[in-house]
């Protein structure tokens, strides 16, 4: 296992519990985090948007399905499920309230580990396959 692949497993278990003391561990303090709804730079920013996302989906939980590494990158293919139970912010500043509706959205993770840290964490997916679970119309 190389220490890309050991970061980014430690990273989504803690991810996967909630816990966000153990997943900032893995995140170097100038770690940038790039995603479809903007971009985190420091831990502090990415706790901020790691907190509004497991109030919306409070049992989000993401299951792997292929990990592929290159040297200090670990790319993972993901499916992240959860339900919609909470306020989800949009990156407009529009809010969808919580429908209780169930999700299961195909993901790309591209993560860059230097000194056994995180310092680049590019998430992919589609926002109008989550929009489209929600009920939100797609603009």
């Amino acid at each position: 296992m190389t220490d890309a692949r050991e970061v980014r497993d430690k990273y989504t278990a803690a991810f996967n519990l909630h816990d966000m003391d153990a997943l900032l561990r893995t995140v170097s303090p100038a770690g940038v985090t790039v995603s479809p709804e903007g971009l985190s730079q420091g831990r502090e920013e990415l706790s901020s948007y790691l907190g509004e996302f497991w109030a919306a989906f409070p049992d989000i939980h993401a299951v792997i399905v292929e990990s592929f590494d290159i040297g200090d990158v670990a790319i993972d293919e993901l499916m992240l499920v959860g339900t919609h139970k909470g306020p989800y912010p949009l990156p407009d500043g529009r809010v969808i309230e919580a429908t209780g509706r169930p999700v299961s959205v195909r993901c790309c993770y591209v993560c860059t580990v230097e000194d056994g840290l995180i310092v680049s964490l590019r998430l992919y997916f589609d926002q109008s396959e989550l929009l489209a679970q929600l009920g939100s119309p797609c603009e």
